[in-house]
């Protein structure tokens, strides 16, 4: 037993060390388009009809590191602000398959055909979807769109502090939205390549198209993140999966599950939701079949083999410490803040305080989503979303309690309003 766990010990340390310093180059890249590409100058290029504004929906998404929970409520807000149904179809289809961390960290372990091959299903598969969504569900376009949200102007952040905003959301925000994902991908990720012989499953599973039949209805009702479900992928094919089977399970993972497809049926519609699942069950089949021919398991691991000279291996132990560090502290914050006394809100004369208790966020794309619905209402001077604690504090005058709850259902949670106070 006691071997058992050294050797999964073994393989965790062997694929984070081999993954950290891409990951951490790309938190920091992440960080920089999070100040590059916001939301607000999305939103800026997603209106009108066709398929110019669908193909720069699925490029918008494909290098955002946003998970399919915290899509979703972006996807909403985006429709809210004027983006097309198929626009908003195809962001939401390309974002949460992949991001420039995920990109980085499939280069790292399965090397540069699978990470160019990850990006460009990603975007072709949003565009398909996007333009089905044109096609097939046209009702209710102008009635969703909000003119008063859509009135209302984006936040500016200028200078340094677009810098420190950067980093912030790279190293501080991006690890504790991912980290427990990360973590548990890869102590599976270890866990299977311990257990499990090499080419276990090249002779217990069929080979060809069932075999990616099997791993992509695997992905779909589970959910893992884009960047944790390539340490689990890379142990896959150390196991005797195929490149193109791992990929349907890349594909499908991180962009569908149960939760997710129930929301989106809630905030889009029927229609739109079946789309979203036949797009991504094509895509997937698809991109894993076409993956088959030209890349081999061999190939893959020859890649982890043969590319680790580029990197010392000093650099990588380093880097997989500092990255354990910075998830340990990412994921730590949470529970600070849960033991912190909460700050209490300034409120004016003639300003009121509602206290809304709100479920479904999970990540802080999830937060800032509620945050910004609930300062657009009329009368909303702030509003203070407190993930840990699933509530928001709204400070304001005049406005409608039953608004803001509806502003917040409409990004797929649900809302009430918990207290009042003069």
């Amino acid at each position: 037993m006691l071997e058992k766990l050294v050797e999964i010990a073994w393989e965790f340390w062997a694929v984070l060390s081999e993954m950290a310093p891409y990951l951490l180059f790309g938190f920091f890249v992440a960080g920089l388009l999070s100040v590059l590409i916001s939301a607000q100058r999305v939103e800026r290029h997603l209106g009108g009809k066709g398929f110019w504004p669908v193909l720069k929906a699925a490029a918008f998404g494909v290098p955002l590191p946003l998970c399919s929970c915290g899509v979703i409520p972006v996807s909403a807000s985006l429709r809210r602000h004027g983006a097309s149904k198929g626009a908003t179809a195809s962001f939401l289809i390309s974002t949460p398959q992949t991001g420039v961390d995920s990109i980085l960290v499939t280069y790292s372990l399965l090397g540069g055909v699978f990470a160019l091959f990850r990006p460009i299903a990603a975007l072709i598969s949003g565009v398909i979807g996007g333009l089905l969504v044109s096609l097939f569900d046209r009702g209710r376009e102008a009635r969703e769109i909000d003119d008063s949200a859509r009135a209302q102007p984006p936040a500016t952040v200028t200078g340094n502090n677009r810098f420190i905003e950067a980093m912030k959301y790279g190293f501080v925000t991006l690890p504790a939205d991912i980290g427990r994902a990360l973590l548990v991908g890869l102590i599976v990720a270890a866990a299977i390549s311990a257990a499990i012989p090499e080419n276990y499953f090249a002779d217990v599973l069929p080979p060809g198209i069932g075999q990616i039949l099997i791993l992509m209805l695997a992905g779909i009702p589970v959910y893992v993140c884009a960047t944790a479900s390539v340490p689990i992928a890379f142990a896959l094919i150390g196991t005797g999966v195929s490149p193109g089977a791992a990929f349907a399970f890349l594909m499908t993972g991180p962009a569908t599950n149960a939760a997710t497809i129930a929301t989106i049926w809630k905030v889009m519609g029927r229609r739109t939701a079946l789309l979203y699942l036949l797009t991504m069950a094509g895509a997937a089949l698809a991109g894993g079949l076409l993956l088959d021919q030209f890349l081999t398991a061999r190939q893959v691991h020859a890649h982890v083999g043969h590319g680790g000279w580029m990197i010392p291996p000093l650099v990588n132990h380093l880097s997989a410490g500092a990255l354990l560090a910075l998830l340990a502290w990412a994921l730590a914050g949470p529970l600070v803040r849960r033991f912190r006394p909460a700050a209490q809100p300034a409120v004016s004369n003639g300003q009121t305080t509602t206290v809304l208790r709100i479920d479904g966020m999970t990540c802080t794309h999830c937060a800032n989503s509620v945050r910004r619905a609930l300062q657009e209402c009329p009368g909303v001077k702030t509003a203070d979303v407190d993930l840990t604690g699933n509530r928001a504090t709204v400070v304001g005058a005049d406005y409608d309690v039953s608004g803001l709850v509806q502003a917040v259902e409409r990004l797929g949670y649900s809302a009430r309003a918990m207290d009042e106070t003069a």
